[in-house]
């Protein structure tokens, strides 16, 4: 797995430097749906972030862009304010039952995982974490050589998801305080060690998943999507059989990275760039 994620720089960049200037290849994409009459071409009002403004904008309002503060402040904002929309209520309720779920049976799910293999499942999570990590780099570093636009968005954005989930994975980590499968007495209590690194959610679920929802967005073929949320899975599977973390932790750490990642992606990314907008242009008017 590390293997495929450390050759998906080369592979993913060199597919699109083979494309004619000024036009992608035709993809299939990752948030494709079929335009009919009386609604938005736009896909992310049928996202959880509904109300991000577009990055497809005219030219005269993209050279009128926020600075990175306002942009950083600005995508706090979204992110935080997001499950508080009427709209995303239904969804909070789902997500909300089965965290109590996961919560409830964490303690009889770590308690039957073997000890004799830990060490195993932690080096892979790190490896995991780190081979994606290091092959978003990988995308962004060819960027400067072939001056592919595409490719240094995905690393740009890749940068900003993972640091609005840093923000977000603290901030949960230091209020919920939860001790992890090894500490205390086993049962994940929380409010017992409020501070950053605690149990919940887990920090390397959430930034695989934050990192693997960008590149998937930013490059929707299905080899690409199936390495990269494949790896994520794998992150956080291991990081509960590794006895790092609770089944909860991940599931919800997956949930805010992905969450995230696409947040980022449907704000900041480019139509012209990503093919996840391609199958979204707005018709000329001229053409009838």
């Amino acid at each position: 797995m590390s293997l495929g994620l450390t050759l998906f720089a080369s592979a993913a960049v060199g597919a699109d430097t083979r494309a004619l200037p000024g036009e992608l290849p035709d993809a299939p994409s990752a948030v494709a749906a079929k335009r009919r009459p009386g609604f938005t071409p736009d896909v992310r009002r049928a996202q959880f972030f509904p109300d991000t403004p577009s990055a497809d904008e005219p030219e005269t309002h993209q050279n009128d862009r926020p600075s990175a503060l306002r942009r950083v402040l600005q995508d706090q904002k979204e992110v935080y304010s997001a499950p508080c929309r009427l709209r995303n209520l239904r969804w909070d309720l789902v997500f909300v039952a089965a965290t109590g779920g996961l919560i409830a049976a964490d303690r009889h799910i770590s308690g039957t995982l073997s000890h004799d293999h830990v060490d195993i499942s932690r080096h892979i999570s790190d490896v995991g974490m780190y081979a994606m990590t290091a092959s978003v780099a990988g995308v962004w570093l060819s960027s400067l050589k072939t001056k592919d636009e595409h490719a240094s968005e995905t690393g740009i954005l890749a940068v900003e998801a993972f640091g609005n989930t840093a923000a977000v994975v603290g901030l949960t980590q230091m209020i919920g305080g939860r001790e992890r499968p090894t500490e205390g007495i086993g049962n994940g209590r929380f409010w017992q060690n409020n501070s950053f690194g605690s149990s919940f959610p887990s920090a390397h679920s959430s930034f695989s998943w934050t990192l693997a929802s960008v590149v998937a967005h930013e490059y929707p073929k299905p080899w690409v999507r199936w390495l990269a949320y494949g790896t994520a899975t794998t992150v956080s599977v291991t990081r509960v059989t590794g006895l790092k973390h609770f089944p909860s932790d991940v599931a919800v750490g997956g949930v805010f990275g992905y969450l995230i990642g696409q947040h980022i992606f449907n704000a900041h990314s480019v139509r012209s760039l990503s093919r996840a907008h391609r199958s979204f242009r707005t018709r000329d008017p001229n053409k009838g």
